[in-house]
C-alpha cells in the first residue's frame, strides 16, 4: 500500500510539472481503487453499487479541477481520498437514504388500499351550516375560497391567531359531525 501511495505521489508531482503521460498513468492507477471504494460506500449506505461509476467520474473531475490545491510536499493519497469521501457523501445526500426493493416481488402479498369514506358535498354543506357563524366564515374563506389566513383575518377583522383557532375548531367540529352521520 505504501509503495502504491508513494508511486501516486510521484506521478502527481510529475503531472504537476507538466508530464501528461504521468497524469494519465496516475488517473489510470487510481480509478479501480476509487471504483471499489465507491461501491463499498454505496453498499454500506444500502444503495445499489451500479451508481459507483457516476461517483468515480465526479471524483476524477474534482481531482482534475482542484489539482492545483494539492500540496506537492504532502502525500497524494490522503488528498485524493478526502475528495472521494466528500463526493460519495454528496452523491448519497442527493439520492437520499432509500432502500431499493422491487415491488413486483411483493405485489400479491401487499394489501390493497382501503377505500376512503367520503361525505357528499351536500352533507358537508349541511353540516357546515350548523357551525357557529365565525367558524363557518373562516372555513368558507380558507377551504372553499382558498384565501390565506392573513387575508381571512383582514376580511373578518380578526387576528391571525383567532383565525387559526376558529379554523381548527371548525374543522374539528365538522369532522365530528360528519363522522356521526
Amino acid at each position: 500500500m505504501r509503495g502504491r501511495e508513494d508511486e501516486w505521489t510521484g506521478l502527481m508531482r510529475s503531472a504537476m510539472a507538466g508530464d501528461d503521460a504521468a497524469y494519465h498513468r496516475l488517473l489510470k492507477a487510481v480509478t479501480p481503487v476509487l471504483r471499489a471504494a465507491a461501491r463499498r460506500g454505496l453498499a454500506r449506505a444500502g444503495q445499489p453499487p451500479d451508481q459507483a461509476e457516476d461517483i468515480v467520474q465526479e471524483i476524477l473531475l474534482a481531482v482534475h479541477l482542484k489539482r492545483h490545491t494539492w500540496d506537492s510536499e504532502a502525500p497524494f493519497a490522503p488528498w485524493l481520498f478526502a475528495i472521494a469521501r466528500n463526493k460519495l457523501i454528496d452523491a448519497l445526500r442527493r439520492r437520499g437514504r432509500r432502500v431499493f426493493v422491487n415491488i413486483d416481488d411483493f405485489a400479491e402479498t401487499l394489501p390493497g388500499e382501503a377505500p376512503q369514506e367520503t361525505a357528499s358535498a351536500s352533507e358537508v354543506a349541511a353540516q357546515l351550516g350548523t357551525l357557529p357563524q365565525r367558524q363557518r366564515d373562516v372555513l368558507q374563506s380558507i377551504a372553499v375560497e382558498s384565501a390565506s389566513i392573513k387575508d381571512t383575518a383582514s376580511k373578518y377583522s380578526m387576528t391571525e391567531g383567532a383565525v387559526r383557532v376558529a379554523l381548527h375548531r371548525g374543522l374539528a367540529a365538522l369532522t365530528a359531525k360528519l363522522r356521526d352521520h
